[in-house]
């Protein structure tokens, strides 16, 4: 039996990374991309890091600072990097089948079938992302999904592993757990890393020196795995095929603030067209949606304001215009004049196969219509650059997201095209 093999593929600040691919004069320039309405940090180059700038501060704190060092400072661009992700991700399916998309950005790889040596595999996957996507990435290997986390995270900063790091039957295992923070193992929130570092453990290599017993009395089993894994002994498999979703989330901030009942509806209706989506998207039905409203969390204590209410379906569907009728319907229930709503979302729950859902003793509904209906609407908006948007969300839309800094969807759309002149 092989001797399991996890590489994590990492793409180096992968937002910044996505503009300047398209813009190769942003080399070297420090970047950074904002969240919607352009409110706060979400990833920044390595050279907007060395100026100082902090993840996730809103931009009007660093605005002196951008302006001072000629700081870039982009909208985000999400159809753009769902896409370049996309790209990423099926590169790196040239190398192995056994692939596990973590996150947008990120990978975890079995390389345990593949008779090459794993620092050579990774250095050849490393340059073959970067020749056909443009993306820089850094590589951890290791004997479990722990320690390739771990040597992922030298692999950025270490000159000598110039991207790639193999901890698997390393002599310098320990040399490199010890430089490595206790705060950035895998699994270590901020609490627990309060509790271990009050316990005299700082670094990876005191957390995989720990004895057990005090963790899985201070942590639980998910502590005992972590050490375990820190260990080299692996208690986390590959998910090549992830768990289904427990709940769809569609919510934003609004552009400017919403005062009045009819566009608060507009902006749920909205997010609950969108969810709909995603939900026949994942082949399912929700028993549940979730709706809420608030005011910003910034403002005066006697100005804020945050509702939410459930409504339950007596049959599980995934049909929009049940969905957008119960946001209309809850939105007119939570709904205070007076306030300035600044957000407000949709959460679809109790999901089940759409197939399997039940439908309830005195459900009337055409639920075959309704599939034909939403599969058709879907199609359009998914092959046409203007789709098809519901009556209730408006037309107008002055309290849509705003991104006043975004970048062309170079991948995505026809119009958005680099030009050679």
């Amino acid at each position: 039996m092989r001797k399991p093999i996890f590489a994590l593929v990492d793409c180096n600040n992968f937002y910044a990374s996505c503009e300047r691919v398209f813009d190769p004069k942003l080399a070297g320039r420090p970047v950074v991309v904002l969240s919607n309405n352009d409110g706060c940090v979400v990833a920044r180059s390595n050279e907007a890091k060395a100026l100082g700038i902090p993840m996730g501060i809103p931009f009007f704190e660093v605005r002196q600072t951008i302006e001072k060092h000629g700081v870039l400072a982009l909208s985000s661009n999400y159809t753009l990097y769902a896409d370049m992700s996309g790209r990423v991700m099926e590169t790196l399916s040239h190398f192995t089948p056994h692939i596990e998309v973590y996150s947008i950005d990120e990978a975890f790889l079995d390389l345990s079938g593949i008779p090459e040596d794993p620092s050579a595999c990774g250095r050849r996957m490393r340059q073959t992302v970067r020749q056909w996507t443009g993306i820089p990435v850094s590589i951890g290997i290791g004997p479990t999904k722990t320690l390739a986390k771990a040597a992922n995270k030298l692999a950025k900063t270490s000159r000598k592993a110039d991207g790639v790091l193999d901890l698997t039957d390393s002599p310098w295992l320990e040399e490199a757990l010890r430089r490595i923070e206790v705060r950035d193992v895998w699994g270590v929130g901020r609490q627990i890393c309060k509790k271990l570092k009050a316990a005299g453990i700082h670094t990876a290599l005191d957390l995989r020196g720990a004895n057990l017993d005090w963790i899985k009395n201070q942590f639980g089993v998910q502590g005992v795995r972590t050490v375990s894994e820190l260990r080299g002994q692996r208690c986390y498999e590959l998910e090549e095929n992830p768990p289904a979703k427990k709940g769809i989330t569609v919510s934003r901030g609004f552009g400017r603030p919403i005062t009045a009942l009819v566009p608060l509806q507009e902006a749920t209706s909205l997010y609950a067209a969108r969810a709909g989506e995603k939900l026949r998207a994942e082949g399912l039905a929700a028993g549940v949606m979730s709706i809420f409203i608030m005011t910003s969390r910034f403002a005066e204590k006697s100005k804020r304001y945050l509702r939410h209410c459930a409504v339950p379906f007596d049959t599980a569907t995934d049909d929009t215009q049940d969905l957008i009728a119960a946001a209309v319907s809850a939105v007119e229930q939570l709904y205070r004049a007076g306030y300035e709503y600044k957000k407000s979302g949709v959460m679809l729950l109790e999901l089940v196969p759409r197939d399997r859902a039940q439908r309830g003793l005195f459900d009337s509904k055409d639920r075959d219509r309704s599939r034909r209906l939403m599969a058709t609407l879907d199609q359009i908006n998914r092959t046409r650059s203007v789709g098809i948007q519901w009556a209730a969300e408006g037309i107008e839309k002055p309290w849509q997201t705003r991104f006043t800094r975004k970048t062309p969807r170079y991948t995505t759309s026809w119009a958005d095209l680099p030009q050679i002149r």
